[in-house]
């Protein structure tokens, strides 16, 4: 017997696979995935079925016990070790003989499977977070050496070969997180109907006074003293979200005080020559990525993100609506909505460390500037909420489950 249509007019009920190697709120993709499934559950009423290999900061269930109203079901997915390559083309696998398991055997069906980028060949909806074609561009123009470069360009060749195969198929819906993003799917896979869905941010959490509030603990546990000037980065490929250019400039700014807070699970080693060389061996500080970024943020008083390439960049609008002033890549997502001079200063060159040094200098000069383009940046990102995100990605299934049926 056919389980009942749950798409009735007014309700917005659907069953729902959602495959991601792991979510937590300590990476920027993860952490907007679970703001999103939460929502899903809550406030849609989507049953949440999350194949994932680990889960954290996320309330779950076992399969075991029945579904409630607003529950996420976690299918745990074994892992194995291994170089990145192998590693997900065994998640890629297991998870859909799992997900095949799980419908033949204990009849589970599903209105529609949603990746956060590509995770498995059979999504319904997939949300683009990142363009591997783009990044293998990049790769060329400054590829690492080693056994680190040769793996790295085995897996962004597999995953173009994988963009090439789902991209391309008219039946998947595609969401870019951004109109940049948006952009890329049509010029590398000619789709012009890509949807945009850019993150949100949650207000209450970043917002001045949260980091006003925090500000003394924080600087106190990474060891900054009040009158240095704490440069903030985050997030991981370090060499892609601009490391390079940020420690350069730092270099050419070394009259100021400046102290960087560079926080990611990147191996430091590659740039602790690069460190050495310019002097700031005791001016840098790494930081593995943790829970409660709110204590990093806390801790800064610039946001600096000379990204080669982002599809969105959330750490950028997380340190918006907490008030910091921040200096932005224009080959960033976010830059769609950031009005250079107002409530953000646009980079033209992300490799120019000359032109992030001058930045840094014309802002820091000018305390009254800083504070206006920090008022000016929460009020930009109070627009960008975690409800609309979900509201968007919601009509996109329902959407795509009806055409499906």
């Amino acid at each position: 017997m056919p389980r009942p249509n749950k798409l009735q007019s007014g309700r917005a009920d659907v069953r729902l696979a959602v495959v991601s190697p792991f979510v937590d709120r300590r990476h920027g993709t993860e952490r907007a995935l679970a703001e999103l499934l939460e929502r899903l559950a809550r406030d849609h009423h989507c049953e949440v079925h999350l194949y994932a290999q680990r889960v954290a900061d996320l309330a779950v269930s076992p399969p075991q016990r029945l579904p409630a109203n607003g529950s996420i079901v976690w299918h745990r997915i074994p892992a194995i070790s291994g170089p990145q390559l192998v590693q997900f083309l065994f998640w890629c696998f297991l998870n859909s003989v799992i997900r095949t398991w799980d419908r033949f055997v204990r009849g589970l069906r599903f209105d529609a499977v949603l990746s956060p980028g590509i995770n498995c060949l059979d999504a319904d909806v997939i949300l683009v977070h990142v363009v591997f074609h783009r990044l293998d561009e990049l790769r060329k123009e400054s590829a690492p050496g080693g056994l680190r470069g040769i793996h790295r360009r085995l897996y962004y060749r597999m995953m173009c070969a994988f963009e090439r195969w789902v991209y391309v198929n008219p039946r998947v819906r595609l969401a870019g997180v951004s109109r940049h993003t948006a952009s890329q799917l049509l010029r590398y896979f000619a789709r012009d109907d890509a949807a945009v869905t850019p993150h949100g941010v949650d207000s209450n959490t970043f917002c001045p006074m949260a980091c006003t509030r925090r500000r003394a603990g924080a600087r106190h546990r990474w060891r900054f003293i009040e009158s240095e000037i704490v440069l903030l980065l985050i997030g991981n490929d370090w060499r892609n979200k601009g490391l390079t250019a940020l420690l350069e400039a730092a270099a050419l700014c070394g009259d100021l005080p400046l102290r960087l807070l560079v926080v990611g699970d990147e191996d430091v080693a590659p740039f602790a020559g690069l460190e050495s060389r310019l002097g700031l061996s005791h001016r840098v500080t790494f930081a593995p990525p943790c829970r409660d970024v709110l204590d990093f943020f806390a801790a800064a008083d610039v946001y600096v993100a000379p990204s080669l390439e982002d599809s969105f960049n959330l750490p950028v609008l997380e340190a918006m609506a907490c008030g910091l002033p921040v200096i932005v890549s224009a080959c960033a997502g976010i830059s769609d909505w950031i009005h250079d001079g107002l409530d953000g200063i646009l980079l033209r060159d992300p490799k120019d460390a000359a032109e992030l040094a001058a930045n840094l200098r014309n802002l820091l000069r000018n305390p009254d500037a800083m504070r206006r383009l920090g008022e000016a940046a929460v009020r930009t990102a109070s627009d960008f909420t975690w409800e609309r995100h979900a509201a968007v990605v919601h009509a996109l299934l329902v959407t795509q489950c009806a055409q499906r049926r």
